[in-house]
Order: C-alpha cells, then sequence, then structure tokens
C-alpha cells in the first residue's frame, strides 16, 4: 500500500510538525512573560513553557530519529503509514491538551501528554527487540528517561508540587541523548567526509576517552537533576565540561569549516560541555553566573543547534537530495547559533534582558520557520530520483 510521502517515513512528518511547533511555541511563551498574553493553561507559564519544548518539540524530534534511524539498525521495514499518522495524533492531541487543560481536566491532560512517549517507547521497543539489535537499547533506556521525567511532571503539578526536577529530568535525559548519539554523528560523518578529501588528519577512533567523556557526563547530570545547588554536583559538571571538551577536540572539527551541514554538529555539540562549565560556574561563584545560563546553554543551544543539525543532514540524505549545505541551510544554522547566543547571554543581563530575550525569540522562530520553508517542500514530496 502506498502511502503520502509525508507518512513515508518518520522524519518527514516528525520534523515538519516539530519545527512548526517550536516556531510557535516560544513566541507563545514570550508574549505570555511579556504580559500581553492573558494565558495561563493551568501549569504557569515557565512550566508550560519548559513542557512544551522537552516533552512537545524535542520528544518528536527524537521519534522521528529513532523511526529513521532504527530500520538501518535492524533491517526491519519503517514504521510508515497509518501506525505513524497514529504516533503523531497521540502528539498533537498531547500539544492541544497542554494548551487547553481546563477541557479533558488535570488527569485526562496527564494521561493523552504521556501516552506519547509511551507508545514511542514501545513501538521502538518492539522494533529493536525484534531485530535483535541490542546494542542500542540503551537509546530506549534514555527514552524511558525522557518518560519518566514527563510522568513526574504531571505528578508533581497534580499534587501541587514544584515540577523543577521533572523538567531537569528531561533536559538531562536530552543531554545524555546528544552526548552519546551526537558522539557517533559527528565523528563518523567527518571522517567521511575529510577521507574523501584527501585529509590526512581524521577524527580518533572511540577510546577511553570517549567513554569517560560520557560516564562523567551522566554523572554529572544526574548529580544536578538531584542537587541543583551542591558543591559534588559542581566538581562532577567541572569534570564533565573537560573530558567532553577534550573529547570534541578528537573530532576536529575546525577542519570541516568549509562544510557547514558538519561544522554545525561540532559547533552544537560544544554547547554541551559549555552548559557543563557554566553550571560549575554558578556553584562556585553563583552571584555572578545564573544558573539559567547553563540550562539554555544546553537548552537553546545543544539541543535547539544539534536537532537542527540532524534535521537538516537527515533530511536531505533521506530524501536523494546532496548532502551540502545551501545558502538556506546555512541561513537555518545561522539563526539558531544567535538565539542560542542572546539566550545565554539574557541570563546575564538586567536591563537588556526583554530585549536579549525578544531577539532571541525571533531568532529561534525564524531558524525553525526557515526549516519549514526550505525543507517542507522535500518532506511532502517524493524521494529524488537518483541522478537528478
Amino acid at each position: 500500500m502506498r502511502y503520502p510521502p509525508l507518512l513515508q517515513h518518520a522524519f518527514r512528518v516528525c520534523f515538519l510538525f516539530a519545527a512548526l511547533w517550536a516556531a510557535a511555541a516560544v513566541p507563545i511563551w514570550l508574549l505570555i512573560y511579556a504580559g500581553t498574553l492573558a494565558f495561563d493553561p493551568g501549569y504557569g507559564g515557565i512550566n508550560w513553557h519548559a513542557h512544551e519544548l522537552m516533552f512537545g518539540y524535542a520528544a518528536l524530534v527524537v521519534c522521528g530519529f529513532l523511526f529513521t534511524a532504527i530500520p538501518n539498525w535492524t533491517g526491519r521495514l519503517p514504521v510508515a503509514g497509518w501506525p505513524l499518522a497514529a504516533l503523531v495524533a497521540i502528539w498533537i492531541a498531547g500539544r492541544a491538551a497542554m494548551l487547553l487543560p481546563q477541557v479533558p481536566g488535570p488527569a485526562l491532560t496527564a494521561a493523552i501528554d504521556i501516552a506519547f512517549l509511551a507508545a514511542v517507547l514501545a513501538v521502538a521497543g518492539r522494533e529493536i527487540v525484534a531485530g535483535k539489535n541490542w546494542r542500542n537499547l540503551r537509546v530506549l533506556a534514555i527514552v524511558a528517561w525522557l518518560l519518566a521525567a514527563n510522568i513526574a511532571f504531571h505528578g508533581l503539578i497534580l499534587s501541587g508540587a514544584a515540577a523543577d526536577i521533572s523538567l531537569r529530568g528531561a533536559i538531562g535525559a536530552l543531554i545524555a541523548l546528544i552526548t552519546l548519539v551526537g558522539g557517533r554523528l559527528a565523528p563518523s560523518f567527518t571522517r567521511n567526509w575529510l577521507v574523501k578529501q584527501g585529509a590526512a588528519a581524521l577524527p580518533a577512533p572511540f577510546g577511553p576517552p570517549d567513554a569517560v567523556a560520557i560516564g562523567c557526563s551522566v554523572l554529572g547530570l544526574l548529580a544536578w537533576i538531584a542537587i541543583p545547588d551542591g558543591a559534588v554536583t559542581g566538581a562532577l559538571a567541572l569534570v564533565a565540561a573537560l573530558a567532553l571538551t577534550w573529547r570534541l577536540a578528537r573530532w576536529r572539527g575546525w577542519l570541516t569549516w568549509r562544510e557547514p551541514l558538519l561544522l554545525i554538529l561540532h559547533l552544537g555539540y560544544g554547547f554541551v560541555p559549555l552548559g557543563f562549565a557554566l553550571l560549575a560556574g554558578t556553584t562556585l561563584w553563583p552571584a555572578m553566573i545564573p544558573a539559567s545560563a547553563a540550562v539554555h546553554a544546553w537548552t537553546a543551544g545543544a539541543i535547539g543547534t544539534m536537532t537542527l543539525a540532524v534535521m537538516t543532514r537527515a533530511s536531505l540524505g533521506h530524501t536523494g537530495h546532496a548532502l551540502t549545505a545551501t545558502p538556506g541551510t546555512v541561513a537555518i544554522y545561522l539563526a539558531i547559533l544567535l538565539a542560542a547566543v542572546l539566550r545565554i547571554a539574557a541570563a546575564f543581563s538586567g536591563d537588556w534582558r526583554m530585549a536579549l530575550l525578544d531577539g532571541a525569540g525571533t531568532a529561534w522562530m525564524a531558524a525553525f520557520l526557515l526549516f519549514a520553508i526550505n525543507y517542507g517542500p522535500m518532506l511532502c514530496t517524493p524521494r529524488k530520483p537518483k541522478g537528478r
């Protein structure tokens, strides 16, 4: 049975819908923050904003990535057609419920929203187990971590408690995923490209430094989730920052300056050690380095940049287009990098805070609208035939 192109592979519908939601959710939040929009979904504006970027936008990108990668991991057919449409419909229902929770009620809103990641985990688990691809069960463990954070979010909200620890859990899960998966993609793609260029210096293969960096990162994230202001957390964050910086340097990303499609992977990954460094600084000099600086280095920086880096590359490769950055793609990268820099700077600013927030939000919206404009047509049309 032939399905519309948008439903033939998960990356198509998931990446497009995620980009449109990312472009809409941040302006909504800025209007709430400025007091222009009188909107209170019952969770508080900040909680809604954080939730929708972690469990709304990022979770759908994870879905698109997983169900595009799993066929390559297992050799099984991709999840497509009506099963894929059902997954996306559950996601859409979650966004609607989170916007108007008073309609279904708090408990049903929680159930609808939680259902999406639960379904993703169940279907992805079935595919990986059926394909006996045991190596990638670790990726599912991180998806389960993200699901647990969402369950905790709704449980805390329903009980009237602060949801901060659940939101840190969500950020931690996504940064762990970037550390693991981004640490595969960036050096692998870089190596392949440099070999074609005839370069003598290549990224170092996976080794003890990589394992140490991943381990330190996970420990640092778990400590931050549990004790965000602890001295031990700061020490672990500093070690993770140094280990990840060393790891990143081993990939020789500076050699990719001629191909933005690769360079953006290294720049995006660089926000991960930057977030750990800022977190360490927060525990040492709390009066100088606000906690939100580390949070937004990870969210606007690492998550925003790395997801767009993967979305652009996967969309090009899987639709039969050349793996090179067009001017439109470069504009996407410049916009998301500007959004990240301005959002981190806003954490340090007083008088300029609102202007920087508006600038960051505008750049963020521009990045995702540019993705929809540049990549939407190729995601909605059949794969380009070879040789054209």
